[in-house]
């Protein structure tokens, strides 16, 4: 059930529909991988706790992780909801607070009991944060 749960969320994703769809997510840590000057990554960084809520803001196109400096992601384009091994993601293509290209991507680790986890892809760096959906309806847009 819980699977389902999961699996829904990440259609809502996927579709476009006539609500605006907000979707909170609370982080408990994240790690941090970074590619050297021949290109390859780092092994991940030791886990770091962080608590911080994440906004997924469809109507307004954007995601934002409310950490101490505010990370503020303009979606440019929304990926389609994938199966990649035994993970379901969906990936957007955003423009952060900077004006730097980054992608994004939700992953649902369904042999990890549906973990969801929030990856920030740069040219030069990865920071992964673990996280769970915070119970929040969509509202219906006027």
């Amino acid at each position: 059930m819980k699977s389902l749960k999961y699996m829904l969320l990440f259609l809502f994703f996927a579709s476009v529909t006539t609500y605006a769809q907000k979707f909170n997510f609370k982080t408990s840590g994240y790690m941090v991988s970074q590619k050297d000057k021949k290109g390859n990554w780092s092994d991940w960084s030791k886990l770091q706790k962080s608590e911080m809520t994440v906004l997924l803001d469809m109507e307004s196109h954007r995601i934002v992780v409310y950490s101490e400096v505010l990370q503020l992601f303009s979606i440019m384009k929304y990926g389609n909801q994938e199966t990649i091994g035994d993970d379901d993601v969906v990936k957007f293509n955003c423009v952060d607070n900077n004006g730097v290209e980054c992608v994004l991507a939700i992953y649902t680790r369904k042999k990890q009991g549906s973990r969801n986890q929030l990856y920030i892809t740069y040219e030069d760096m990865i920071i992964a944060y673990n996280m769970t959906v915070l119970e929040d309806k969509p509202a219906k847009k006027k």
